[in-house]
């Protein structure tokens, strides 16, 4: 991990700690029912004020949370257009099992590249450290992955340009 990286990922790692204070709630508005606040937002009081990590203008992190739930939305740093295409195809491709991961939403927030929605549930049936673990461990890997598709891929085109002017 890079140097300034660390104090990003310390700074995410203690916002969504002391989030994490989830509990079961009902809905006060329908018998039997427990929504993720959150996502429902029927009542302003049980929402609380939306966090910013902020690495730079292009990297950040909405940690959003309520009584029974908690939203963190991620940007991760696109540089250039490969970098953005190689991104959006990749969260693409893991929304699409989203299935698969428990906490991943299928849609991310509007300006935001993924998202993972956290219930009083999942903390219940998961531990709290390991969930906060995954989201930070997430938040370094994804941008590692990034950089090495981005290199498989200019080596290829490389190869390829070479391939196609040696005819010439």
């Amino acid at each position: 991990m890079s140097s300034t990286l660390k104090p990003y990922l310390n700074a995410v790692r203690a916002t969504l700690t002391a989030t994490m204070c989830l509990e079961n709630f009902s809905s006060q508005i329908v018998e039997r029912h427990n929504k993720p606040e959150v996502e429902v937002r029927s009542s302003k009081e049980l929402l609380l004020t939306p966090v910013i990590v902020s690495r730079n203008e292009k990297e950040k992190v909405l940690i959003e949370g309520s009584v029974n739930s908690m939203r963190i939305s991620i940007a991760i740093k696109q540089a250039d257009e490969i970098e953005k295409i190689l991104c959006h195809k990749f969260m693409r491709f893991m929304m699409m099992r989203a299935d698969n991961f428990f906490i991943l939403r299928r849609k991310p927030v509007e300006g935001y590249d993924i998202s993972f929605l956290i219930t009083n549930f999942h903390t219940e049936q998961m531990y709290k450290h390991k969930l906060v673990d995954f989201i930070v461990q997430f938040m370094e890997d994804i941008d590692k992955e990034i950089s090495e598709m981005k290199l498989t891929v200019n080596a290829r085109a490389r190869i390829c340009a070479e391939e196609f002017l040696k005819n010439f």
